[in-house]
């Protein structure tokens, strides 16, 4: 009996042990150990190779220590994300956690208007009403991009839709920029703009704003590059004014509303409003007034400006030909009193946003009409430039007002011939007599002298030299721009003996100094730069600086500024040379090559000039004058480009027109 116990006990022990080796083989197995099994029960894990027991594992320990190498690195980087989040952007984060509370509610000032100088209005602002996004709210909303480009197509058309689209997938990539008011589409219709602001309630960054479109008066389209124009700030005008400027503005781009922007559009005011969830506002927090631009007052007189535009396309149209440019000033204190360039353009049309097609005609139009040629064109300024290089001669004593050579019809140097333009030339000359028959050969012997006997042609007379001449065509205003209140004035050119070498690899020869003394070669001026200098004779030697604007008035018309003439340079010729050279130009209408404006009322001064610039093409005429002779009281200049034959001149009748206009009032 005892040993049937002891059996059974000891079966059940060996059974309890089996079961609890199958447990822990099992688990040993989970765990992915490697087991011998024996008859003899669990003998535990293989002997490792290189002695003792070695537990066998599935993943390495090289790649546990990779594994923990990882976690270390991905820890310091967020770490590392974190402090540059909170230090080096803290402004940029803490603005766009501004932006979703509150924000800035622009106060658009009223832009400044211009007058002409009788105080007539040349321009206004017109109330329009555009579409205005703020890409951000529509990201955080309920609604898809999808749904409310949709909403705009079937309110304003495909257009405003692609726009609005190219807008909120630009702003995607920035989110700070995201949050600044961008305009979509303007000029909509007053009931389209009622029915948006209802569709728009509940849909957030989307508003009808307004804004104050320019619209210009123009008693005559060349007004329009005086002017200018203003548009919509672009993405590279914004990157360098976005600290005065939004994305919804409108700035100055070309004429007196991009030279006076900063005076014409004032300063902003703003509100600092608190928004709620769909970017409505919900209270204001502080508020900073705005201050309207100030009104401009031109010394531009529109009935002359007319007139002068007028007399030009009549001329052009006798003539056949397509450009001109006219320059009026005051001479005594630098006042524009008409500018033309032609063909010009209608400012409005790009005010007003201009079709592609449209703009593209001008661009390649060949007669280039958004280009302001009195301002910025460059001319070889033909015999105008004597008067110049008279005064020069008679202030560095080459000649006395009574000195006289033979003009026998040119002057040989070698084998080359540099005619006079009369055939046989004009006899005696003295200075006087030179200006007003514009008589080349005496010009050829001040400017580079003339050969000396038995020195084949090694040694000239005494004369001022290429280096004189430009030096006083300096003192004149030549060379560089005058500072008229006018963006994109061109500077002109003044050769020298170095440019010539450096660029056409050429020495310089005596005749590039007989062409630079009667205005050829490559010396060039703007009809503005030719104005300015013609009234250093008129006001006896006085070099002003030109202006268009001479008053800035407060938004109530109160005078808030007067322009003062400004002078570049006086005195730096004699009164009594000036006086010789004033006393040529009168004898150029009184006998001369300009005589038919005897019949202007008063008496007038002046010198005509052709310029050559083409073998193939007919020259430029020139003339510039003032009047009346004892007391000036404008200066004209006018440069019709292809408007002479070399007989005929097309600029004079330009001239003896319009001042037959003006002193007839």
């Amino acid at each position: 009996m005892a040993r049937i116990y002891t059996r059974k006990f000891k079966k059940g022990f060996e059974d309890f042990f089996s079961a609890k080796e199958r447990r822990i083989k099992d688990a040993k197995l989970a765990a992915g150990y490697r087991l011998n099994w024996t008859e003899e029960g669990l003998l535990g894990e293989r002997e490792a190779e290189m002695g003792g027991e070695n537990m066998g594992r599935n993943i390495s320990l090289r790649k546990l220590n990779l594994l923990l190498v990882f976690l270390v690195l991905a820890i310091f980087f967020l770490f590392a994300r974190s402090a540059y989040l909170q230090t080096a952007n803290t402004e940029r984060y803490q603005q766009l956690a501004q932006y979703n509370r509150i924000r800035t509610q622009r106060l658009d000032a009223e832009r400044g208007i211009i007058y002409d100088s009788n105080k007539k209005a040349l321009v206004y602002n017109k109330p329009i009403f555009y579409l205005q996004v703020i890409p951000a709210d529509i990201y955080n909303s309920d609604y898809s991009i999808t749904e409310v480009t949709n909403i705009i197509r079937e309110t304003l058309g495909q257009e405003a839709e692609e726009k609005l689209d190219y807008i909120l997938i630009k702003n995607k990539k920035d989110p700070l920029l995201s949050y600044q008011p961008q305009k979509v589409f303007e000029d909509i219709e007053y009931e389209t703009a009622l029915n948006l602001k209802l569709i728009f309630e509940d849909l957030p960054g989307l508003s009808v704003e307004v804004l104050a479109q320019r619209n210009y008066l123009l008693p005559s389209l060349s007004f329009s590059h005086i002017l200018g124009y203003t548009g919509m700030i672009t993405e590279k005008e914004y990157d360098v004014l976005k600290e005065d400027y939004a994305l919804t503005d409108h700035l100055g781009k070309v004429g007196l509303e991009k030279f006076w922007e900063k005076e014409l559009r004032g300063e902003h005011g703003g509100k600092f409003i608190e928004v709620d969830a769909l970017g409505k506002e919900k209270r204001v927090i502080n508020q900073k007034n705005k201050q309207d631009g100030y009104n401009l007052v031109l010394s531009i007189d529109s009935e002359l400006q007319k007139k002068l535009e007028e007399e030009i396309k009549t001329q052009l149209k006798l003539t056949g030909t397509k450009k001109a440019s006219g320059v009026i000033l005051n001479p005594n204190n630098g006042e524009v009193l008409a500018l033309v360039s032609f063909p010009s353009f209608d400012n409005n049309n790009f005010s007003q946003g201009i079709s592609t097609e449209n703009y593209q005609a001008l661009i390649e139009n060949k007669n280039r009409p958004l280009f302001s040629r009195a301002v910025s064109g460059e001319f070889p300024t033909g015999s105008t430039f004597k008067p110049i290089v008279a005064a020069a001669a008679l202030q560095e004593n080459i000649i006395t007002k009574n000195t006289t050579i033979n003009s026998t019809g040119g002057i040989a140097v070698k084998s080359w011939f540099f005619p006079d333009w009369k055939s046989g030339g004009h006899g005696i000359t003295n200075v006087r007599s030179a200006l007003a028959w514009s008589v080349n050969t005496f010009f050829y012997y001040i400017g580079g002298g003339l050969p000396k006997p038995g020195t084949d042609f090694t040694e000239f007379t005494d004369a001022l030299g290429v280096k004189k001449i430009t030096d006083y065509a300096r003192l004149f205003g030549l060379g560089k721009p005058l500072g008229i209140d006018l963006p994109s004035e061109a500077s002109g050119f003044l050769p020298s003996k170095d440019w010539k070498l450096e660029v056409k690899n050429e020495r310089w020869y005596i005749g590039d100094t007989y062409h630079l003394a009667i205005g050829q070669g490559d010396i060039t001026a703007t009809p503005l730069q030719v104005a300015a200098y013609t009234s250093v004779f008129a006001n006896s030697g006085t070099l002003y600086k030109p202006h268009l604007v001479k008053e800035l008035l407060n938004s109530d018309d109160s005078l808030a500024k007067k322009i003062e003439p400004e002078v570049l340079r006086y005195d730096f010729i004699e009164p009594e040379h000036i006086e010789t050279v004033r006393q040529g130009m009168r004898d150029t209408i009184e006998y001369g090559s300009a005589s038919s404006l005897q019949s202007v009322p008063v008496s007038v001064a002046g010198k005509t000039g052709t310029a050559q610039w083409s073998s193939t093409k007919n020259h430029h005429s020139w003339f510039i004058g003032f009047a009346p002779f004892d007391k000036p009281e404008i200066t004209i200049t006018v440069l019709v480009e292809e408007g002479s034959d070399g007989v005929t001149s097309a600029s004079v009748p330009i001239a003896k027109r319009v001042l037959q206009w003006y002193f007839s009032q």
